[in-house]
């Protein structure tokens, strides 16, 4: 039976991604709706290919240009700005919603989707650490599956199919350590955007990769695995691992592990998800053991990552923590890109807007946005005081 598919953030890494597996599977899989932002050039192309019956694209502007851009033969439905986004999220042809929209802009889709009843396959990180309580509450109420897409993630939910929550002792999230798990604190000082932006081991976009730079990811993730697996955060660590061979393990109550094990593509969690409970043949090149390097595992220095302590924190706090944690990770790194602040400044601004903020737990989406807005404009205020 053919599965038929919403991608949101089509355009990105994770949405080109998975638009290849789909192409590698055309009996498996079809494409009804392709959701962008202002990238009208690859959607397009997208479009050509796949024929979906909807587009969606950020804004006006854009929804004119990509209409000039495709061929009489694409049909499709164009519509921009939050509600298109939405109905691309929403659409009744759509048996799975893959969400790979990157940073805050991806929680009002999802959260429509899981209020749609659709299945989603998540990518995007920041709808389980902003809203995680309120999301979840509401998979549970419409019986909606979540399937994890980020590795760590995926690595988690292979390890414990077929066990229960009251088996397991403790999750654990690897790290690659991104390029200077290893760098003296002086040296931080002084990282370039290109230096953040040459990952060792993966193929991310800007902002993850930068946030891989400072183990802010490992934080998300953190939340990320709280929310997902149901597991109190004590529970939950992290350990550098800079071969990037297993991608997360779990240890059980009578002390034995369960690790999952793979190359560092990202086609392998996509295909994961889309396809689940199956595993699709991808012909992709399988993890030769007899020449992966040794493996190690090390606990990150929080003093060099400061950004998992902050994440901690804020994961405790709970309420709107995490939500102002997210918000002004995502300014401030986009100032670091931008040359406007320093590497190590990253966590400084973060701190000093979850200090700033006064606390609370949203109550539904729009509070939750609400924070993310004040987030943003505090973190733009600290950054102008750097």
């Amino acid at each position: 039976m053919t599965k038929r598919l919403s991608i949101l953030g089509s355009t990105g890494s994770i949405g080109q991604s998975a638009l290849d597996v789909i192409a590698r599977f055309p009996d498996r899989f079809q494409v009804v709706a392709l959701a962008a932002g202002k990238n009208v050039a690859i959607l397009a192309a997208q479009a050509e290919k796949h024929r979906p019956l909807l587009l969606s694209v950020q804004d006006e502007f854009s929804a004119r240009e990509l209409r000039e851009r495709l061929s009489p033969a694409v049909k499709a439905e164009i519509v921009f700005g939050r509600p298109g986004v939405e109905a691309a999220a929403t659409l009744s042809e759509a048996d799975l919603v893959l969400s790979a929209i990157v940073g805050a802009a991806g929680l009002p889709p999802t959260y429509a989707a899981v209020r749609a009843g659709k299945t989603v396959a998540l990518a995007n990180k920041e709808t389980l650490v902003m809203a995680g309580d309120l999301v979840m509450s509401l998979a549970r109420e419409k019986d909606v599956t979540i399937l994890p897409v980020d590795s760590e993630h995926s690595a988690l939910f292979q390890c414990l199919q077929g066990q229960t929550r009251r088996v397991v002792d403790r999750l654990i999230l690897t790290a690659s350590g991104g390029p200077f798990w290893q760098m003296d604190l002086e040296e931080l000082s002084s990282i370039t955007p290109a230096q953040a932006l040459d990952h060792p081991r993966w193929d991310m976009g800007p902002r993850v990769t930068v946030d891989s730079a400072t183990l802010m990811n490992k934080g998300l993730e953190l939340l990320e695995a709280h929310h997902l697996f149901d597991q109190p955060l004590e529970r939950i660590s992290i350990l550098i691992h800079p071969q990037a061979v297993v991608h997360s393990m779990v240890r059980f109550r009578d002390g034995q592990f369960l690790s999952q094990i793979g190359p560092a593509d990202m086609r392998l969690p996509i295909a994961y998800a889309l396809s689940y409970p199956d595993r699709l043949p991808l012909d992709l090149p399988a993890q030769d053991l007899t020449r992966t390097e040794p493996l190690t595992f090390i606990e990150p220095d929080e003093a060099r990552f400061p950004c998992l302590t902050l994440a901690r924190e804020a994961a405790r706090e709970g309420g709107a923590g995490p939500t102002v944690l997210n918000a002004a990770d995502e300014v401030a790194v986009a100032a670091f890109l931008a040359g406007r602040i320093g590497f190590r400044d990253i966590p400084a601004v973060v701190a000093r807007v979850l200090a700033a903020h006064p606390g609370g737990a949203p109550a539904d989406i729009e509070d939750v946005l609400a924070v993310d807005r004040w987030a943003r404009g505090r973190a733009e205020k600290e950054i102008a005081r750097t």
